[in-house]
């Protein structure tokens, strides 16, 4: 999709899955090789989980899966992002490593993503971990049950009184 020597493109088409794409493309159609970091963080997020980005859901907020990440590492408990399902075959630094990468790959600019050689070197311990910013898409699902408020709330609706009068020939 990029021509010979550039980094990033504009397509006049979004196309991918929810929950994958970066925000910069999903909004402007902006795509960069940083669009595929974000796609990797998300993944590396849900590997560490268990759990999809899209559709995620917790008791206790309404954020996404990357909003519930960015939340537990906020709070200093990043650990109790670990699926269960892997009891204790995990190894604690080898985790807090993958969330911190995850983390930062899927920062909500692209210029603060890392680049994929820098993420291969943070996920092998060469590299530093800068503290990640707040993640793109860090939106909070909305309650099921004032879904429809938020969909056309009545404050938002206007009524339109202009009119449209149409000649017709004779």
């Amino acid at each position: 999709m990029f021509k010979e020597y550039e980094t990033e493109a504009n397509t006049n088409k979004v196309v991918g899955t929810l929950g994958y794409i970066s925000p910069e493309y999903a909004a402007n159609g902006l795509f960069s090789v940083k669009s595929d970091v974000f796609s990797f963080g998300v993944l590396v997020l849900e590997i560490v989980s268990g759990k999809k980005n899209r559709g995620f859901s917790h008791q206790d907020h309404h954020d996404n899966l990357l909003g519930h990440a960015w939340r537990l590492y906020k709070e200093d408990k990043p650990l109790e992002l670990v699926d269960t399902a892997l009891g204790d075959s995990w190894i604690v630094s080898e985790v807090l490593q993958s969330i911190h990468v995850g983390l930062s790959c899927v920062q909500q600019h692209a210029d603060d993503r890392p680049i994929m050689s820098s993420v291969i070197h943070m996920l092998s311990g060469e590299g530093a971990l800068p503290p990640p910013q707040p993640p793109g898409f860090f939106t909070q699902v909305p309650n099921p049950e004032v879904k429809s408020n938020l969909i056309m709330p009545e404050v938002l609706v206007s009524v339109n009184e202009v009119t449209i009068t149409q000649f017709d020939a004779r």
